[in-house]
């Protein structure tokens, strides 16, 4: 069976009723899956020899009927695409900037049962007290890369764990639910300064291959996490 016609079989469960019978006749969910899907094919850029940037936000820009009837399962709709664009970048080794964020919006011009996708690669991290990803960052020194997913390491830092009360949420039972923090401060030179901190993490965390509850964090360290595995690098680097 092909990409494709996984996406399709997937989606067809969960439009089902009367979510299928609302888009009978107009733009359909596993159309939109396939176009994002080629999204990323034609706009992967080179990165390094094995991986490629791929944008991780899209507008899909609807007629007000699809508009209309659309809007009301985008959440449902996002929950079945978001995964299997992640397989299919994890499949082509394409790499993103950041989590995925895909907004559907009302575009007046655009005739019923035609659609249209704008893409971006947006680097995001997560503001202290906020929910991850709410702060938009287009360049940064360093990224801690997990699971092909790249978050800049900006001030002041984010907490890295399992549960609801970490920014950088990991699905991994090895991870605690608040199992460490990234600190990042700026000096008076505008270099930055990073480490990370074991909040009382069940299984720990290891550095370079060191059990660590405090150390310095820099370009090409290695963190691991449970069985998740992260690395440090520069944006443009390997």
């Amino acid at each position: 069976m092909g990409l494709f016609d996984q996406v399709e079989k997937k989606l067809e469960s969960a439009v089902n009723g009367a979510f299928a019978r609302a888009f009978k006749g107009d733009v359909q969910p596993v159309e939109i899956a396939a176009r994002l899907q080629r999204e990323l094919d034609s706009e992967a850029k080179l990165l390094t020899r094995d991986k490629r940037l791929v944008p991780n936000d899209f507008q899909v820009r609807l007629s007000q009927h699809d508009y209309e009837h659309l809007a009301p399962y985008s959440r449902t709709l996002n929950a079945e695409i978001v995964p299997d664009l992640r397989d299919h970048a994890t499949e082509r080794h394409y790499v993103f900037d950041g989590p995925i964020h895909i907004e559907y919006v009302l575009d007046e011009h655009m005739s019923t049962g035609r659609f249209e996708v704008v893409s971006t690669s947006v680097a995001t991290v997560a503001e202290a007290g906020g929910p991850a990803s709410s702060t938009t960052i287009r360049r940064a020194p360093l990224v801690l890369e997990v699971n092909g997913v790249r978050h800049p390491l900006m001030p002041p830092g984010f907490i890295i764990g399992r549960g609801t009360e970490a920014d950088l949420r990991i699905n991994d039972p090895g991870v605690s639910r608040k199992h460490a923090r990234m600190n990042v401060t700026e000096d008076e030179y505008g270099n930055l300064n990073i480490s990370i901190d074991d909040l009382g993490s069940t299984n720990g965390i290891v550095v370079n291959g060191q059990r660590v509850t405090h150390t310095t964090i820099e370009d090409g360290s290695r963190i691991e996490m449970g069985s998740t595995r992260m690395l440090v690098h520069s944006p443009v680097g390997t």
